[in-house]
């Protein structure tokens, strides 16, 4: 650390003042976020096709039946490269996805989180059990995409209400929408450094070495969180016999 710059080093006292003048931002930070929390409850829905199927464990089922009897569903879709490696798979599908690991909460509040991937479901849900994940996964076939893509594009999150047998579609985002599935952003936003990334507002001489086009989701050649895996023995392999080479591609959805 001693080649990086580092913030000027104050008393207690003046820091401590200058934590609550930022302050005073942050909660208006947080005030605004409410209110736009409380329109986005105010909007208005569309209904989809409750019988539109997507291919689990179980085979082919209807979009009404991934709510596991819960009338809330939230869905994150992800985006796969059929037929390419682990390696090769969406850093930013796999940095968003592998942080929601604690759903009873959501289960509390009568919601479920599933994750719709875009590809072979053996594929994909090979991908899954690679990475250690555990909830509910399907892929999206071929007839389903304009019921529930609907030109829209996977890396998107969207949100579903119930109401006996009809489904509608509450909201949806994509980008930096769907930063809120990511814990390890808001850390690093608190961190001296941040994210660092070279979009973003940092005095001279910070560490911003990351590129955002797939490179800050990536090290040494595929999805940052793979590597603790490959590390603890999980065998990556997805298709016939061939582990992937780590040799990555950018196809990032963020």
């Amino acid at each position: 650390m001693t080649d990086v710059n580092k913030p000027p080093i104050v008393s207690r006292q003046d820091w401590l003042a200058a934590i609550d003048t930022l302050r005073v931002r942050e909660k208006a930070h947080t005030r605004e976020g409410d209110a736009i929390a409380a329109a986005r409850r105010r909007l208005p829905m569309t209904e989809v096709d409750p019988s539109a199927p997507v291919v689990g464990g179980k085979g082919h089922v209807p979009l009404i039946d991934v709510f596991e009897g819960r009338n809330q569903l939230f869905v994150s879709y992800h985006m796969w490269h059929d037929g390419h490696t682990a390696a090769d798979q969406c850093e930013g599908c796999t940095f968003f996805t592998g942080q929601v690991r604690e759903l009873s909460y959501l289960h509390q509040r009568d919601v479920t989180f599933a994750v719709f991937c875009q590809g072979p479901y053996e594929e994909s849900d090979r991908y899954r059990r690679f990475m250690g994940w555990d909830m509910p996964w399907y892929s999206v076939p071929d007839e389903s995409h304009e019921r529930l893509v609907a030109g829209r594009h996977f890396g998107m999150k969207a949100s579903y209400l119930r109401d006996g047998d009809r489904v509608y579609e509450t909201y949806w985002t994509t980008g930096r929408g769907v930063e809120p599935m990511a814990p390890s952003y808001g850390i690093l936003d608190m961190t001296v450094y941040g994210r660092q990334e070279t979009w973003e507002d940092s005095p001279s001489g910070w560490p911003q070495p990351y590129e955002t086009l797939g490179q800050q989701f990536r090290k040494d050649g595929r999805p940052t969180a793979q590597w603790a895996r490959i590390a603890a023995g999980h065998d990556d392999d997805l298709h016939s016999g061939q582990p992937s080479t780590g040799t990555g591609s950018s196809g990032c959805c963020s």
